[in-house]
């Protein structure tokens, strides 16, 4: 644009009179200013950015993402603004806890700026005013804890950190979304005395541990010795009863054998019995029975011996008769 106005200056001057060309030069300079200063105050705002604007030191507005025009020698930008989250990183502050331990701790803010005027007249050096607040806050914390506390409540001391910090920053336009404590350090003798305390707890587990390993394979091995013992004693057990079951039956059949047996024999001396008395026997077949039972009782067998007096008279006629003869 300057060069396209050089170039038409240069133009007139040379096809014009002087006092044309004197007047056409002022108003083509004051265009030229003009211009200059629309194009010097035609802002552009970024995106998550927010500008502060002051109208003759006054606050007036807050320009969000997008083009805007400033007036001229009136209009200020104050203070240019960040809408992302942020990170303060704030250095090891020394605290005490209530059993009187002096410790390290460094801590983490995530904030995020969510009203640019606040920020901007709210406080001076925010970001210093919440690294003190963050101090304040945490002495005030740990004050209340001892050193195991400490070392095992971090997420309890970041949440109470977090809420009062939030609540106190918001006057000054800044929301505190999480805090987090990256160290904690306590001295070096307490902690040469928690190495020792935790190697001699490892030690005191790994006893226990060891002590319920073999407590617990003592016991397995006398169940499975017992649970052997009981499976023989019941293998003992159904042996005997196998084996008295066999003898049983085994005397019950052989009983039933002699039982049959004797039935048959006694069915048969019936049988027997039967037909001769049938057959109506005489006398003299009666006589040579009972003489076959004398032959049989005159074996030496019997210790007495008891003769019918039939037989006797027939005895005593055997007798005569030799005699006779």
């Amino acid at each position: 644009m300057y060069t396209t106005l050089t170039a038409m200056l240069t133009f007139l001057a040379e096809t014009g009179s002087s006092s044309s060309m004197g007047g056409l030069i002022v108003t083509l300079s004051i265009v030229l200013i003009v211009m200059l200063l629309i194009v010097a105050n035609l802002k552009i705002v970024p995106q998550s950015q927010s500008y502060v604007i002051e109208r003759l030191g006054t606050y007036y507005a807050t320009w969000q993402s997008g083009i805007h025009v400033k007036i001229p020698f009136i209009d200020r930008i104050a203070k240019q603004i960040s809408l992302k989250e942020q990170v303060a990183d704030f250095q090891p502050q020394p605290v005490i806890t209530r059993d009187n331990v002096t410790m390290q701790i460094d801590s983490i803010v995530f904030y995020q700026i969510t009203d640019p005027k606040l920020f901007t007249y709210g406080v001076e050096y925010p970001i210093s005013a919440i690294e003190n607040l963050t101090a304040t806050t945490l002495r005030n914390i740990i004050g209340d804890l001892e050193l195991d506390s400490t070392l095992t409540s971090r997420d309890v001391i970041n949440s109470q950190m977090r809420s009062i910090l939030d609540e106190a920053t918001d006057p000054w336009g800044i929301k505190v979304n999480r805090v987090e404590l990256r160290n904690i350090l306590p001295p070096r003798e307490i902690q040469n005395a928690m190495e020792k305390q935790m190697k001699a707890e490892r030690e005191r587990r790994e006893s226990i541990l060891r002590a319920e390993g073999d407590k617990a394979s003592r016991i397995l091995v006398a169940e499975g010795l017992k649970e052997s013992q009981i499976l023989e004693a019941e293998g003992l057990k159904e042996a005997a009863i196998l084996k008295a079951e066999a003898s049983r039956e085994a005397k019950i059949r052989e009983a039933d054998g002699d039982a049959q047996a004797i039935l048959r024999v006694q069915k048969a001396t019936a049988d027997a019995i039967g037909y001769i008395n049938d057959s109506k026997p005489g006398e003299g077949y009666l006589m040579i029975q009972k003489l076959l039972a004398m032959e049989k009782v005159a074996n030496g067998q019997a210790t007495k011996v008891i003769i019918p007096s039939e037989l006797q008279g027939i005895a005593g006629l055997v007798s005569a008769v030799k005699e006779v003869l």
